[in-house]
């Protein structure tokens, strides 16, 4: 078998409302699927992490840089593969968009890996260690909005993601300190004082503004801090998780093992939040995943995407370990954006249904059983809203 054709599909659509978070505002959702082909017919279907103009670049580095390299290469030899596309572009990037790049391709061989032995993705990785995963819902974006029309806004959102079922709920912060502190005390007030929330600032903040907020939060009984401080930033999130109470989480924004050995090594994370789309696929995935455990950090990857990247994530937590172990672990969750997207919740042939599963099971969602990724992407869908 061999590697005939790459393919690049961005998908774009516009928003019903303008959304955003601590560093954009943005009206339209897209999408970039890779879709691997062979000369026996089986296809592969992957996801690139990143949106807008980042998905059209990355769509060049796939079909102009990537597509070169291993076109008539075997499918099956995915870490020979990872390393050839690797070793060679690392004089032009050891981050970001190449591996972003990387990652789509690579989920994408692993779904014909799963294909040609009639394999869920999770068999292929060990076996599951669960058939079903917690879900938690993030909404409570922000607007161009006043503090107190978002804090009004976050009290209701936060109570109708309690009452959808998932286990538990996560906002957006970014604002300022204080602001943020009122609307992390909106979402408290939301969901109750048993139900976990938790708080995203997409790196908007210096050490001591974080601090300002981490307090807050402290106070509120959050679960996670997420991404306060720049990616760079590991003596900061090493001084946050020494003298707060919260867990602090991140790690979306690290890239393949030699940068995620640099941050579990700064002792700066209660939580690491891989990112499958973006790291380097599966296959560095696992590396990453070795790593944290090695390091005894629990692991609840980031999700954002498609339908594609949550059937990625659901086979990946579906064959990770529980962390420390026992008859009582905390379990892994799902993340699932509240929002509208269409390109999770109409993009498969069966759709994954994950909100009305959430509502009937207890806050959980299946894990697919099908071969590879368990899923098939609808090519209609796929034509309606694709623009390169």
């Amino acid at each position: 078998m061999k590697i005939t054709r790459i393919t690049s599909h961005v998908l774009s659509c516009d928003m019903p409302e303008l959304l955003g978070y601590s560093q954009q505002y943005y009206a339209k959702r897209s999408a970039h699927l890779v879709e691997v082909q062979t000369n026996e017919g089986v296809t592969g279907w992957g996801e690139c992490f990143g949106p807008g103009n980042v998905a059209l670049a990355n769509k060049s580095i796939v079909e102009k840089v990537i597509q070169p390299l291993i076109a008539g290469d075997n499918p099956m030899n995915r870490d020979a593969i990872w390393h050839k596309v690797y070793n060679l572009l690392r004089d032009h990037g050891q981050k970001g968009m190449p591996l972003q790049a990387l990652s789509g391709v690579d989920i994408a061989l692993w779904d014909i890996a799963g294909k040609i032995t009639g394999q869920p993705i999770y068999n292929l990785l060990g076996g599951a260690h669960r058939n079903s995963v917690g879900v938690y819902g993030y909404g409570m974006m922000l607007r161009p909005e006043s503090v107190t029309e978002l804090a009004a806004r976050f009290v209701d959102e936060a109570a109708e993601i309690r009452e959808a079922g998932f286990a538990a709920t996560k906002m957006k912060i970014g604002l300022g300190p204080r602001e943020d502190a009122k609307l992390a005390a909106a979402v408290r007030k939301g969901v109750g004082e048993d139900f976990d929330f938790m708080a995203d600032a997409n790196h908007a903040y210096t050490t001591s503004d974080a601090f300002y907020v981490g307090r807050a939060l402290d106070e509120l009984g959050a679960y996670w801090f997420e991404e306060p401080v720049a990616p760079e930033d590991h003596a900061g999130y090493s001084e946050l998780r020494r003298s707060l109470k919260i867990n602090i989480a991140g790690g979306e924004a690290e890239f393949n093992r030699w940068g995620w050995k640099a941050l579990l090594e700064s002792r700066g994370l209660d939580i690491a939040q891989p990112e499958v789309c973006a790291l380097g696929g599966i296959t560095e995935y696992q590396r990453v995943l070795s790593l944290c455990h090695a390091h005894f950090t629990p692991v609840v990857n980031h999700v954002w995407g498609s339908a594609i990247a949550v059937a990625a994530n659901l086979q990946l937590l579906a064959a990770m370990p529980p962390l420390p172990g026992g008859l009582f672990p905390r379990e892994p969750w799902l993340e699932f954006d509240t929002t509208e997207n269409r390109f999770r919740d109409e993009l498969l042939s069966v759709p994954l249904n994950i909100q009305n599963q959430v509502k009937t099971n207890a806050g959980r969602v299946a894990i697919p059983d099908g071969p590879g990724l368990g899923v098939t992407p609808d090519r209609e869908v796929i034509e309606h809203y694709k623009i390169c």
